[in-house]
């Protein structure tokens, strides 16, 4: 079986042959190398040094193999996304739809996949524009469907939102990783530094910036993931059943 053919099993639903992949062929390497480990090296790699130093050769360098062996599990490098996207989902719990309290479970469910997120900075990068495919993403998008229409959104709306809420999870991630990059140097520690951000603010000339001098504190206020629940709330109050 070639890796097109792995993959396109990889996406058949969970109740497919358990065997599509056997390979009857007697294998050299003593320890051989599985798609579970290509992944679990591949989140390995992103939590020592970010999503943005994972490529095919680094990886194949940590697993002392040659990149050629890598595509006999994976046809590319975006195949490897899904599989590393897949992997964070199967981690989520979906919560058993109640009409009564779907705002909270969608939200909670964002908040699962923002966690999930953060442990590996910028792999939510690896989710933009990407098919939900994946046997686990799609567990993920109906779940979230599931509490949607549960609450009475439209279908529409509700196969919207999903696409609106995972892209904003995402970018609220992919901005954490990349503000986590730039404050690990000296010059830039301001990015994260609310006084200092506050002090840039109100020293502006308040004739030219008099709504900014006014509200720098609104501006530059929130901790942890205020600002992350703010957003959702807003987003998800919008979804008024019909």
């Amino acid at each position: 079986m070639n890796p097109r053919e792995r993959r396109a099993a990889r996406h058949q639903p969970p109740n497919a042959e358990a065997d599509a992949d056997a390979d009857p062929k007697p294998r050299r390497r003593k320890a051989p190398i599985t798609v579970e480990q290509v992944v679990d090296t591949a989140l390995d790699v992103i939590a020592m040094e970010g999503y943005e130093a994972l490529t095919m050769r680094r990886l194949a360098g940590v697993l002392d193999t040659g990149p050629a062996s890598l595509y006999a599990h994976v046809v590319n490098k975006a195949d490897l996304d899904e599989l590393l996207i897949g992997r964070l989902c199967a981690e989520l719990v979906l919560p058993e739809p109640d009409p009564a309290a779907w705002r909270e479970q969608i939200r909670g469910v964002c908040a699962q996949i923002r966690d999930q997120y953060l442990k590996y900075p910028g792999i939510s990068r690896a989710a933009l524009a990407m098919a939900p495919t994946n046997v686990e993403t799609l567990r993920v998008s109906e779940g979230m469907l599931a509490i949607l229409l549960s609450g009475g959104v439209a279908p529409q709306s509700a196969a919207w939102a999903i696409d609106a809420l995972l892209l904003y999870v995402a970018a609220y991630c992919l901005e954490a990783s990349i503000v986590r990059q730039r404050s690990a140097h000296d010059d830039a520690v301001w990015v994260v530094d609310r006084t200092e951000l506050l002090r840039r603010f109100t020293a502006l000339p308040a004739g030219t910036f008099p709504h900014t001098t006014r509200h720098a504190a609104e501006l530059t206020a929130g901790e942890g993931h205020d600002r992350f629940d703010f957003t959702l709330t807003l987003m998800i109050g919008g979804l008024t059943p019909p």
